[in-house]
């Protein structure tokens, strides 16, 4: 079959069209890539009062400091750890959780289960964080009165370095499995019915159904959402970890964000926040372009 040759359009039957690009344009020139300006700051002894052009250059003076820093490694040690749990457990919750949901028959039920655990990923981190606070609290907090409650000695989620992580990862999961279901909600529906109504007559059952059906329709979305997900791995999660820690699981909590706050805001040493934030975008950008190609090549997944 031959396709016909569309012809270009002139200038004046498309202008319109780019006219309604133009706002989006200058929306990501002046917030993306106009502050790109400041990477700079990471090259210079930066000094508000004199800006970009009176500063002293460093050159890479910033990036050894911080490599000689002992807290480097600690900071960078946590920022993986506490990604690489939430980027597990946050990958398995959300499969798990469409599963069970696709075997639910009734729609009302469905329907409300959905919006229930949709909602959470709607609110901030600093509203569920004075929501955390209150209910994990170890005098008087909801959690610990339904732990003494059945005999078991009241946890310090937030006090203590060990139980922080695992507060943290399971807060995050809590907050966006659901959301993070739709995907797998969306390829579940696509599955072929004929493809349940064969497995039913050859005898199987609903396990060996989610086993041999359920679970290879949907496995394509969940490698190439796994794969994606390797690019997050220095994306701890600045708003929840900020709106949580305190001083006492310091050492366990302190990702890269929230020293890049500290040393750059707090502490007013503009020139090595800079340069810390400069190397993790530089690092996560080697990582998302490696997940790109290992999604182009395990499940033929292309932007470009």
């Amino acid at each position: 079959m031959i396709k016909p040759k569309l012809k270009p359009l002139k200038w004046k039957q498309s202008w319109q069209l780019h006219a309604m690009l133009l706002p989006g344009m200058i929306f990501v020139v002046l917030f993306a890539y106009l502050p790109m300006v400041g990477i700079t700051i990471a090259f210079q002894d930066f000094n508000p009062t004199k800006g970009f052009f009176g500063s002293k250059w460093l050159g890479l003076d910033n990036f050894k400091y911080m490599l000689e820093l002992p807290d480097t490694y600690r900071i960078v040690k946590n920022t993986v750890i506490i990604a690489a749990l939430k980027i597990f457990f946050g990958f398995l919750a959300p499969i798990v959780f469409a599963l069970l949901l696709n075997e639910v028959k009734n729609k009302l039920w469905k329907r409300g289960i959905q919006t229930f655990v949709y909602f959470p990923h709607f609110v901030s981190w600093v509203i569920m964080g004075g929501i955390l606070v209150n209910i994990l609290s170890r005098n008087g907090g909801a959690v610990n009165q339904l732990l003494v409650a059945i005999g078991i000695e009241p946890v310090f989620f937030l006090g203590d370095p060990g139980w922080f992580r695992v507060t943290l990862v399971v807060t995050d999961v809590l907050k966006e499995f659901g959301f993070g279901a739709i995907i797998y909600l969306a390829a579940l529906s696509g599955i072929n019915p004929a493809l349940y109504e064969a497995a039913v007559i050859d005898g199987a059952s609903r396990f060996k159904q989610t086993l041999h059906v359920t679970l290879p329709g949907i496995m394509h979305v969940a490698v190439l959402l796994g794969i994606l997900s390797i690019g997050n791995i220095l994306n701890a999660g600045f708003d929840q970890i900020f709106n949580l820690y305190n001083y006492l699981v310091l050492d366990s909590s302190e990702i890269i964000d929230t020293w890049v706050y500290s040393m750059g805001l707090l502490q007013a040493q503009y020139g090595l926040a800079t340069a810390v934030g400069l190397l993790k975008s530089v690092v996560a950008f080697a990582l998302i372009a490696g997940s790109y190609k290992l999604a182009v090549k395990f499940a033929n997944y292309r932007i470009f």
